[in-house]
């Protein structure tokens, strides 16, 4: 059976996400465990982990961590980089103490200073937290749509992050379907698919493919657009995600939907979709 959600708020405390993840009836969630939007956050009690905790044992559901906007692993910037690299060590540790199994990371944009410059940071600044963190906790490389500057839209780039860490053991993978598309992949058909799970295979390997952001997109194929649409709305369709869903690979992975909300559908809506394609 398909295990599927959604991303929630944690508006008004931690526990709370776990609360809407269950009204929106998901299997799986994902949450910013603190504003995204800023540097700063407010260190966990024990109250908040225990609440959480607690949660989460009770529904049975599955959660998972996003880091916030700002960090930039593949900055050329002292500053920023710096910052974003003591953000990613802070997040693991906030997942640790929360139980939360895996942390989805953006691998960044170079600015303009080159890839390889870019992936030798990232190299880096992973190395880093997590040789500074809780050994429990899975960091999840998201790939890219390949907008300008962007470091991971192809396989082969995350291949060479994961070939310079010193703990890829702790390393998986989160595949967005939006991203993905929109950086050449193709979903829509069985061929596509298979052929994009090929090179997947051959480059990284599907065992370290352990959550996908289920988006379809505003832009078509190969348009580096990172625009999210609702689950068969968008250029994939809901052919494209019925084939993806059936999938062997994709059907016993959690799947998380990161799509708007707005009059034409809510989460609950795209949670519903899914399900129904995945029949």
């Amino acid at each position: 059976m398909v295990r599927v959600g959604v991303h929630v708020s944690i508006a008004g405390s931690l526990d709370l996400a776990v609360d809407r993840a269950r009204e929106a009836g998901c299997d799986v969630f994902q949450m910013f465990s603190r504003n995204p939007r800023g540097w700063g956050f407010k260190p966990l009690s024990d109250d908040d982990c225990n609440s959480y905790r607690g949660k989460i044992k009770a529904t049975g559901l599955i959660p998972v961590d996003h880091m916030p906007y700002l960090p930039n692993l593949a900055s050329p910037k002292p500053e920023i980089y710096g910052k974003s690299v003591s953000a990613l060590k802070d997040e693991l540790e906030r997942c640790g103490k929360l139980g939360i199994p895996y942390l989805v990371t953006h691998l960044g944009h170079h600015l303009g200073d080159g890839i390889s410059g870019g992936r030798e940071r990232v190299i880096n600044a992973l190395n880093t937290a997590l040789g500074d963190s809780d050994p429990g906790v899975m960091l999840l490389l998201e790939n890219t749509a390949g907008e300008k500057n962007s470091v991971g839209s192809s396989f082969e780039h995350i291949r060479g992050i994961i070939d310079g860490l010193e703990s890829s053991q702790r390393i998986g993978i989160c595949l967005d379907t939006c991203h993905a598309f929109a950086a050449g992949y193709e979903l829509r058909t069985e061929d596509g698919i298979s052929s994009t799970l090929d090179q997947f295979e051959e480059h990284i390997g599907t065992k370290k493919l352990r959550i996908v952001h289920l988006n379809d997109t505003k832009g078509d194929r190969g348009s580096n657009l990172d625009r999210h649409e609702h689950i068969g709305m968008g250029f994939i369709g809901e052919e494209g995600f019925r084939r993806i869903l059936h999938h062997p690979v994709f059907s016993h992975l959690p799947l998380v939907c990161e799509t708007p909300v707005d009059d034409r559908r809510d989460d609950t809506g795209n949670i519903a979709k899914v399900r129904e394609l995945a029949g």
